[in-house]
């Protein structure tokens, strides 16, 4: 063996040696352990949940009267006053009776004239032409009478309450404001705006309840009475006009109200509104759900209504499936976790 082949050999060797030296000496890499995520856990359960919408409305009278004659006279008298409740045919006022008491008098007249002409045309002594003619003027003259007593002697063509008076005795009408106006109030009745997405939802006679701010504590039954055929192009909804007996005069027109409507119940899943996670930069909610194997897994849901402190779930849980609670904000898929009393 020459010199150089005994040089290579021995570098050989010593690279040989360096490299069993290294692997003797690598040390053996450690796995981190991740720590487990603590959360409170609750189930979800099968729960009837009812669809409820809340509107606002305002009260108004099932009627109202403007109550004026038909032409301007002076004002008689005055029966009634702003607040006065009234009957149907309760005199209200009354105008000048002059015109009245001329018209009634020649009414008389005509009325004498035809009974004799009767007899006359029951004997044959008068044609039966004459006889209509007679009997025609008699029946313009009684309308005319009966006309101007309407329009002299003020009668309230509805029970209600009287909300405006703007005259008083001895003015003279002017047919400029009625003289008083009456408005019914049992019932009153509520126009409500209603999504044009539960049109098919609402029927008639369908009960609602009905706070009013102006009286705490009270809640008020009322039903859809009619239903608008037509929807509003810019809010896309349409008129529900609901109707409430109002028997104890409590509810008065002009008092702001808030309307909710059932639209039924739905057997669904329900969870703690705590379970529900929004992912960030979207608009997507999801629950964790517990695994077997002491994980959770994520699942995208559907929200129904918010009640109370919960959610019903149209889709993506089920009843009996445990759902992270606390913590589940600090989840992701496949997160280890260890649960804790609530």
């Amino acid at each position: 063996m020459n010199r150089y082949t005994a040089l290579l050999a021995a570098a050989l060797a010593a690279v040989a040696c360096a490299q069993n030296s290294t692997k003797t000496a690598a040390p053996v890499a450690s796995q981190t352990q991740v720590p487990a995520t603590r959360i409170t856990v609750a189930g979800a359960v099968l729960q009837k949940v009812a669809h409820t919408e809340v509107y606002s409305s305002t009260v108004q009278a099932f009627a109202v009267n403007n109550i004026a004659p038909q032409s301007g006279n002076r004002i008689q008298k005055i029966n009634v006053d702003v607040g006065s409740f009234v009957s149907r045919g309760q005199v209200l006022a009354e105008m000048d009776r002059v015109q009245l008491t001329q018209q009634k008098l020649q009414l008389a007249n005509s009325e004498k004239e035809l009974q004799r002409l009767r007899q006359l045309y029951d004997q044959g002594g008068l044609s039966q032409s004459d006889f209509e003619a007679v009997e025609l003027q008699y029946k313009v003259a009684k309308a005319s009478y009966d006309n101007l007593e309407q329009n002299t002697i003020l009668r309230s063509p509805i029970n209600g309450v009287v909300t405006a008076r703007n005259y008083d005795r001895g003015d003279m009408y002017a047919m400029a404001q009625p003289i008083f106006t009456v408005q019914q109030i049992t019932p009153v009745k509520l126009l409500v705006g209603v999504s044009e997405t539960d049109y098919t939802k609402v029927k008639a006679g369908q009960q609602v309840s009905i706070v009013a701010d102006a009286l705490p504590g009270k809640t008020f039954t009322g039903k859809v009475n009619k239903i608008y055929p037509t929807m509003d192009a810019v809010s896309h909804t349409f008129s529900v006009e609901v109707l409430v007996p109002n028997q104890d005069k409590a509810l008065r027109p002009g008092m702001y109200c808030k309307v909710t409507v059932n639209f039924g119940d739905t057997d669904s899943a329900v969870v703690p509104d705590e379970a529900v996670v929004k992912q960030l930069g979207s608009g997507q909610r999801f629950v964790y759900i517990l695994n077997g194997d002491g994980t959770v897994r994520s699942s995208a849901v559907q929200l129904g209504r918010h009640f109370g402190s919960s959610y019903e779930i149209l889709s993506g849980v089920n009843p009996g499936d445990t759902v992270a609670v606390g913590g589940a904000s600090a989840l992701k898929d496949g997160s280890k976790v260890e649960i804790v009393e609530r």
